[in-house]
């Protein structure tokens, strides 16, 4: 195996499923027994604010107890261990990757921990209750608090920071994810279009399986471990 100077790793649902949060968005339009377009989306958050804080907070209280399985620590190991640059893009609110203590982390659906300003852009981080009551401790203005969330309609974040990765890359891991959402769907395109290897670690093939150059298939938990056991025993024997 090469060996590699710059990966990007894109990590979605299907690596959390693992730590056992597979439920909380499900192809029913459900998310953790909610509509999405009640919990999800500008209009609802501007309508009724305070039902939508208390829908994260409560999700807060079960993402908290998750515990990173052994595809996130996977992760912390190649960046512990391969000398490269390393940089996480994950579609995930959970912050497991934290939790493994990863780092270079990139959440472009935004964090379950944050809550953004509406009135000056500043981010608090909390695992505590935040609700329309809450004083922005950087403006001292209260009810301007939004779960730092990205809601349907709304911008991903990093993404110029992500498209800049994309291109720079030499390999591209794609571990439990749909492949079916844009733009995170069109990622693999980007970095294999300027000349990386491609991998996708999932249960199953996905629809846009064409742009990648390997498809190893079973949970990501006991593949990607031998997978990462395999780059770094590659730098041992000088492959």
């Amino acid at each position: 195996m090469k060996i590699f100077k710059n990966i990007v790793i894109l990590t979605g649902a299907g690596i959390s499923a693992e730590s056992g949060l597979a439920t909380f968005r499900a192809s029913n339009g459900l998310w953790n027994n909610h509509k999405v377009e009640d919990v999800a989306t500008i209009e609802a958050f501007q309508k009724n604010p305070q039902y939508v804080h208390e829908f994260y907070n409560e999700l807060k209280k079960e993402l908290v107890k998750a515990k990173p399985n052994a595809a996130h620590l996977a992760i912390t190991k190649l960046q512990n261990e391969y000398p490269a640059d390393i940089n996480i893009v994950t579609q995930n609110v959970d912050t497991l990757h934290e939790k493994a203590k990863s780092k270079n982390i990139y959440h472009v659906h935004g964090q379950i921990n944050q809550a953004v300003c509406l009135n000056c852009g500043h981010i608090l981080e909390t695992f505590g209750d935040v609700d329309t009551e809450t004083v922005c401790p950087n403006c001292q203005v209260a009810g301007m608090m939004k779960p730092n969330i990205v809601f349907f309609g709304e911008n991903l974040l990093y993404m110029d920071k992500v498209d800049e990765l994309l291109r720079s890359c030499d390999l591209f891991l794609s571990i439990g994810t749909s492949g079916v959402v844009f733009p995170a769907a069109a990622f693999v395109q980007t970095a294999k279009y300027y000349g990386a290897l491609t991998y996708e670690f999932n249960l199953e093939p996905t629809s846009n399986n064409f742009y990648f150059d390997h498809h190893i298939m079973g949970k990501a938990g006991v593949t990607l471990p031998a997978f990462v056991d395999e780059m770094t025993a590659s730098l041992k024997n000088g492959d």
